[in-house]
This record gives C-alpha cells, sequence and structure tokens, in this order.
C-alpha cells in the first residue's frame, strides 16, 4: 500500500525570541477577533504575503466563473437612497 501523500503539504513555522508583551496583544486581537492566537498570526501572515500576477489572475478568474450564473442588481438605486437617507 502506497503512503498516504497531501497534494499540496503545510508547512509548519515556529518563531522564536518574541516578547511577552507582544504575543499577548496579538493574544488580545485574537479575543476580540473571535479567533484563537494560531488563526489570528495565519490570517496576518496569509494576507501579508505578496501574491504573483499569475495567481491572482487565475483566483480572479475562479471566482468569475462561480458566480457568473448569480444575477446582479443595479446598484445605483440603493446608492440614491443611501445617499438621500443622509
Amino acid at each position: 500500500m502506497a503512503p498516504f501523500l497531501l497534494e499540496d503539504p503545510m508547512a509548519d513555522v515556529s518563531v522564536r525570541n518574541l516578547d511577552d508583551a507582544v504575543v499577548q496583544r496579538w493574544k488580545q486581537r485574537a479575543r476580540s477577533n473571535g479567533r484563537s492566537l494560531e488563526q489570528e498570526l495565519r490570517l496576518l501572515i496569509t494576507t501579508a504575503a505578496p501574491v504573483d500576477r499569475q495567481e491572482a489572475l487565475t483566483r480572479m478568474a475562479s471566482i468569475r466563473a462561480a458566480t457568473a450564473q448569480v444575477p446582479q442588481d443595479d446598484s445605483t438605486a440603493l446608492i440614491r437612497a443611501d445617499r438621500d437617507a443622509g
């Protein structure tokens, strides 16, 4: 039997020598966002990492294909109503 292999394995990263105050601030931020410290840091690292142009185009094409059949409303009336509401 062949060993189980992931198509796209996930990496583990350890960060050493962080100041305790920094960790506490991130824990507080995670709590206020309803996430664990690990989730909060994963989101931070993921959103901070640059995406290459081809990957971005591929993602956009995927989103476009997934939403192609979703009817889109004209937002003009909504914008006017919001503006008029003041």
